[in-house]
């Protein structure tokens, strides 16, 4: 908190301040505890699909066995990507990233909705739906295309986890990798007003539809404070190698004055919940595939409590979403810039449902910001004015600011 101009109050980063209400998720950050509509994580972790997930996010409640059933029949129907976005990805540079992709493509999906008549596309359950079922064959479609490989059609009876993971290798997943994956979509589903929600809501809150709103959602998402942590996580476990060498890396890490990418968080003042079941993920998958990187990963995290608490006693900091998601991920074969993709093919659920939920009682999102410039000057004519010090430096900087 700093003060502004005219003594006003300025929170950066809008910590702690209260910016609307909403019935989809709830955060409790002291006791370490996460619920969409009520429903706390660790139950929907252990016990619920993705698709269940997804229901309860956009409709308000959990699915009887008939309205899941026809959700999974809209998700298959919805999943066929439309010829000329496979035609636009194979036509892109294969070094393109992938959420640049991601980003474009969702975007471009909105070229071949359904639109009203005056051209405007309507923002409703059946557009967030082809949204959600869309993200992971845009994801996996690019994975292939970047390796030279034909993209693969989706399977209308497998699940959303299942079917990305066929659709990205061609293979039918093991039990424990759908399962891995799936429970990663439900924790990844939503998470209160997190960077790209809120973007997302700010964007909606100006009538633009919804496909505006997730590709901004997207766009916010690839930051490295955001959706970009688990990628730096795996760049850490494979300069570790070993569980062995866990804890001079991070002894090394704290001595230059790094971060330990994955531990800590906004909300969190404990371990985050979403942690210990994408920890449990992460060890079933190095079980069944023999992957080591669990086991790196488990080590790093023991390491860095404990030399966190020495290097900043009184700020305990533990393992977030991100910092299991890296091990997670890559044993079902995500290369680490395709870590993003899969945060987005979870959390579209949450931000379409946010979409909803914010046009359902709207109101531009205007909030103000204090300045912080120069007092008011006098106009001075061109002629009257003198010679910058340094004219390579003034127009250096004015070329940068463009």
């Amino acid at each position: 908190m700093v003060m502004g101009s005219l003594g006003t109050v300025v929170d950066r980063g809008l910590e702690g301040v209260v910016v609307g209400a909403t019935e989809l998720s709830s955060v409790d950050g002291d006791a370490g505890r996460l619920a969409y509509r009520g429903f706390d994580i660790a139950d929907l972790a252990a016990d619920a699909s993705f698709e269940e997930v997804c229901y309860l996010l956009l409709f308000g409640q959990l699915p009887s066995a008939y309205q899941l059933e026809d959700l999974r029949v809209r998700l298959a129907a919805n999943r066929t990507l439309p010829k000329p976005i496979v035609a636009w990805m194979e036509s892109l540079p294969k070094d393109a990233q992938p959420m640049s992709v991601l980003r474009t493509m969702v975007s471009g999906l909105a070229l071949f909705a359904p639109h009203l008549e005056d051209g405007a596309h309507a923002s409703n359950p059946r557009a967030a739906i082809a949204l959600i079922a869309k993200t992971p064959s845009i994801v996996a479609a690019w994975s292939r295309i970047r390796r030279g490989l034909q993209p693969i059609e989706p399977l209308p009876h497998l699940s959303t986890a299942a079917n990305f993971l066929y659709m990205r290798s061609g293979r039918a997943p093991i039990v424990e990798a759908e399962r891995a994956l799936d429970t990663y979509l439900v924790l990844l589903a939503d998470h209160s007003s997190n960077a790209s929600t809120f973007a997302a809501r700010v964007t909606a809150s100006t009538r633009a539809d919804i496909y505006g709103a997730a590709t901004t959602a997207i766009a916010t998402l690839e930051g490295d404070l955001h959706g970009g942590a688990p990628a730096k996580v795996m760049k850490m476990l494979l300069e570790i190698g070993s569980p062995e060498a866990a804890e001079a890396y991070v002894g090394a890490l704290l001595e230059r004055g790094e971060r330990v990418m994955g531990m800590g968080h906004r909300e969190y003042k404990v371990r985050d919940p979403r942690a210990v079941h994408l920890e449990a993920m992460a060890k079933s998958l190095a079980e069944a595939s023999g992957s080591k990187w669990y086991a790196i990963a488990r080590a790093l995290e023991n390491a860095a409590v404990v030399k966190l608490a020495k290097a900043k006693p009184g700020k305990p900091l533990h393992a977030n979403v991100e910092f299991y998601t890296a091990p997670t991920l890559y044993a079902l074969g995500l290369s680490p810039d395709e870590f993003g993709c899969a945060f987005a093919c979870g959390r579209m659920a949450g931000w379409t449902a946010h979409v909803l939920e914010q046009l359902h009682d709207n109101r531009l999102i205007r909030p103000q910001i204090a300045y912080a410039g120069p007092p008011p000057a006098p106009w001075v004519p061109i002629e009257r004015r003198g010679r910058p010090a340094n004219r390579k430096s003034s127009a250096g900087s004015a070329a940068a600011g463009g």
